[in-house]
């Protein structure tokens, strides 16, 4: 639908725009933290991801009990603002202590594994885990655990029923992508829909003009400007996949500048109605393999929204 543009203009108010609106969102008893995080002006990185560690030779564990652990926040999405994270103690008849540490799935799977070697009884640790599985590959939607037990043994965990109700969390690969209210609209909404000259690329999906819009899936953004059909619009190559994500018809020009790295969940706009557009909707695409006027061909987006409006 919409090709590259040169135009651009200023983003300063952009910002302000997006942090006040986010500001009175949050402050309306809306569930803004379903997004995954409070998106940031600054885009700054998380904490970085803890560091898997290696296995000791001869590992050593005393008696062990676990004194305090929890998990937090309790839904993350993959690439997103905030890690799941792990904070915990032990106790143990020995000095130092050496742990496992896994990230088990609903079948008690381990999908990632950390150890941590001369473990300190009574000192609090912490583990943040990025989202990827031991293959390096991002870990499927689902419900996930933090499980610690003692290395040189078969992985047991040590925690009682009541703490392992605290180390669950969800984890999801992508975000709906508008905070607020919103409809799927009508027959002229969908993917492949009639329009002069071509066929609908994307949806539209309807939600008043101003509502914060954020990123589906963080990478980087492949192009961010002005289409005099799409408006302002952004374009971002999701991390650990192969397909792009478009946001078009934007209020203002994005503050996020082509080159630039998103987080999924964090701030991008605001829903408007610029360019060739009747009413305040954010036309939403798709795009495989390589990308977005790479080669790659814009598919329905619809059921992907559905199914992540369903989590959100």
């Amino acid at each position: 639908m919409a090709r590259r543009h040169t135009g651009a203009g200023p983003w300063l108010g952009g910002w302000i725009s997006i942090v006040v609106a986010l500001a009175l969102f949050a402050g309306a008893g809306t569930a803004f933290a379903a997004t995954g995080g409070a998106p940031t002006p600054s885009g700054s990185p998380p904490a970085p991801a803890s560091r898997p560690g290696a296995p000791d030779a001869a590992p050593s564990v005393g008696a062990l009990r676990l004194v305090s652990a929890e998990t937090a926040p309790r839904k993350s999405f993959y690439y997103g603002i905030r890690y799941p994270r792990l904070t915990y103690t032990i106790g143990s008849s020995q000095a130092v202590n050496d742990l496992r540490i896994d990230v088990v799935d609903v079948a008690g799977a381990s999908v990632k594994t950390f150890y941590r070697n001369d473990v300190v009884p009574n000192v609090q640790d912490s583990i943040r885990w990025d989202g990827t599985g031991n293959d390096g590959r991002p870990a499927p939607n689902g419900r996930y655990r933090f499980q610690i037990s003692a290395q040189g043994e078969a992985p047991q965990a040590m925690q009682s029923s009541a703490a392992t109700s605290k180390l669950g969390f969800a984890l999801y690969g992508y975000a709906f992508p508008i905070l607020g209210n919103h409809d799927f609209g009508g027959a002229q909404s969908v993917f492949g829909a009639g329009r002069a000259g071509h066929t609908h690329q994307g949806h539209d999906v309807m939600a008043s003009c101003g509502l914060p819009l954020v990123a589906a899936r963080g990478g980087r953004v492949q192009y961010s400007g002005w289409d005099d059909a799409a408006g302002n619009y952004v374009v971002i190559d999701g991390r650990g996949t192969g397909l792009d994500t478009a946001y078009m018809h934007l209020l203002e020009p994005s503050p996020l500048k082509t080159g630039m790295s998103v987080r999924t969940g964090q701030a991008l706009g605001l829903v408007g109605s610029t360019g060739s557009s009747s009413a305040c909707h954010l036309h939403f695409e798709m795009w495989t393999a390589p990308g977005w006027y790479e080669g790659g061909s814009p598919i329905d987006p619809l059921p992907q929204l559905l199914r992540w409006d369903r989590y959100s």
